[in-house]
């Protein structure tokens, strides 16, 4: 018997009935289901224990942040995620949950293809402690923890200096995350095939400081310098986290072992973003010249 685990949300209840109907859809297509709901939070460099051997697929009923939470199952697996959107966005998401059915048959005759997403390794140093090993599939974010001050961190790629500056944080991204925390603080967008770490300040106190995007093999060193007002607060995917006391050091590269999402629909990254962006792709300019572009 094939074999599957659905992954469900803490609002479980408004959406008893679209869970149930894909745990129904799934036996009758031959699936034996485990379901798990509300995956805890765990410290900063411990491991959640991996589906079995023998799952096909995990099938995740709800929004971005979901699917993260479903990656600590799979990760260092070759067990592919399908998305079903139940929240907002989805940005990670394949299918809406009126295509709930559409998916299911589509998973039970395997026809979906394997997108292969970048992670993130990071290493902690903490004075006084071993170091600490953890990842992240959209980003790890270094925030101050003294919310009326700054942190002051140093940078360097490859082992080479190439700036610092006070701020209230910085985020190092995969393409995964580049439309998620990282976009938001002023980030660029990169397409999920590009091998590249972004490195993105969190409100830096500097003229001068851009987002810098490193290539597949680099390696980024972040350190919270002694000068630093705050301590620092490191969170992976929003989920695992640990406090930084100055003079901590973090390490952080691409991973060998890339996460694999259930790819359903034939839309591009490019029209996905164009779509759940709502982008404005057809502005006054276009239509005074009786053209434009079309996404579809």
């Amino acid at each position: 018997m094939r074999s599957a685990v659905v992954v469900t949300h803490r609002g479980i209840a408004p959406n008893r009935e679209i869970v149930g109907n894909v745990v129904d859809r799934l036996r009758q297509r031959g699936f034996s289901v485990r379901v798990v709901n509300n995956l805890s939070l765990l410290p900063f460099g411990t491991r959640r224990a991996t589906v079995p051997d023998d799952t096909e697929i995990v099938i995740v009923l709800g929004g971005d942040g979901t699917i993260l939470s479903a990656a600590e199952l799979v990760r260092g697996t070759r067990v592919p995620i399908l998305g079903i959107n139940l929240g907002h966005v989805g940005f990670l998401a394949e299918f809406e949950c009126i295509q709930a059915q559409e998916a299911i048959d589509r998973v039970a005759d395997r026809d979906y293809r394997i997108d292969e997403r970048t992670i993130a390794t990071i290493t902690a140093q903490v004075p006084g402690r071993e170091p600490l090993a953890d990842w992240a599939l959209n980003e790890v974010t270094m925030e101050k923890a003294d919310r009326s001050t700054t942190i002051e961190t140093g940078i360097a790629i490859d082992n080479v200096p190439v700036t610092s500056f006070a701020a209230d944080g910085v985020i190092v991204s995969t393409p995964t995350g580049s439309t998620a925390y990282a976009f938001s603080v002023g980030g660029p967008v990169i397409w999920p095939s590009v091998q590249a770490l972004e490195i993105v300040p969190i409100a830096a106190h500097a003229l001068f400081t851009r987002p810098l995007i490193v290539g597949q093999g680099s390696d980024v060193r972040i350190e919270l310098l002694p000068d630093s007002q705050s301590t620092g607060h490191l969170t992976c995917d929003g989920r695992r986290t640990i406090e930084l006391p100055v003079r901590s050091v973090l390490h952080i590269t691409q991973s060998l072992q890339p996460l694999r999402l259930a790819h359903l629909s034939g839309a591009s990254f490019t029209q996905r973003l164009v779509t759940k962006f709502e982008l404005p792709v057809n502005g006054w300019r276009n239509e005074a010249n009786g053209g434009g572009v079309h996404a579809r």
